[in-house]
């Protein structure tokens, strides 16, 4: 994240597939002094968005790739917590609160005045700024929620959107016992009905790369029940 001026200057991605309102906003967003990437589609907007630490998004509904809406939701669930303004045409009560109750922090309707944008931009990113940084800590592990950064026995890891919100789960959890379903519904659907042995696989992965130069892996299989994070 770049440092804030006194005006607030902020690192922003917009999500936009009509050119003329995209250019627009990098425009503007530009001449104020925020630095703008702009993703054309759904599916270019999400890896922007996983892929580098914004200030806030500005995301469009009617996307082409993956809908505005799923979008939103898979960013919420991945863990993904910049915040994101809304910006569609579709303005009718159910739609606002589709969105907000989405994870939208705000929402606002085509046409708009670009000072108005500009102003909400910047009251949620300070707000966001101002916002202690959420950490989880247990054993030799420390994740920040804000930054999506792991540590494992004082050495950074590299961790897939998947295993950060497996290991942010265990991690919520330490000392419990934690069954694949109950890892499955975290991380694809709350009525997962799929079969779990897939969640092996992950718990593999990630213990390779929590582990590296241990001894003892911090995550227990638990026979016939499932897993434990080690509590400190």
């Amino acid at each position: 994240m770049i440092a804030m001026t006194a005006t607030g200057t902020w690192e922003l991605l917009v999500i936009e597939d009509d050119n003329v309102i995209g250019k627009s906003l990098v425009q503007g967003f530009s001449e104020k002094g925020h630095s703008c990437v702009w993703a054309k589609d759904g599916t270019k907007g999400l890896l922007a968005a996983q892929s580098q630490q914004f200030d806030a998004i500005i995301l469009d509904l009617n996307l082409p790739g993956i809908p505005g809406m799923e979008l939103l939701r898979q960013l919420r669930h991945e863990g993904v917590r910049t915040p994101i303004i809304v910006l569609t045409a579709l303005g009718t009560v159910d739609e606002r609160v589709a969105g907000l109750t989405g994870g939208a922090d705000d929402y606002m309707v085509k046409p708009f005045a670009f000072a108005e944008l500009l102003a909400r931009i910047d009251v949620i990113c300070r707000r966001a700024v101002n916002r202690p940084s959420p950490t989880l800590e247990s054993e030799e592990l420390t994740l920040d929620l804000a930054t999506r950064r792991v540590q494992a026995h004082g050495q950074e890891v590299d961790l897939t959107p998947t295993e950060f919100s497996l290991l942010e789960f265990l991690m919520r959890h330490a000392g419990q016992v934690v069954t694949r379903r109950m890892l499955c519904e975290h991380l694809w659907d709350s009525d997962w009905e799929g079969a779990t042995n897939v969640i092996e696989v992950h718990i593999n992965r990630l213990r390779g790369k929590l582990d590296k130069g241990q001894d003892k892996s911090v995550i227990q299989t638990i026979r016939g029940r499932g897993y434990s994070l080690r509590a400190s």
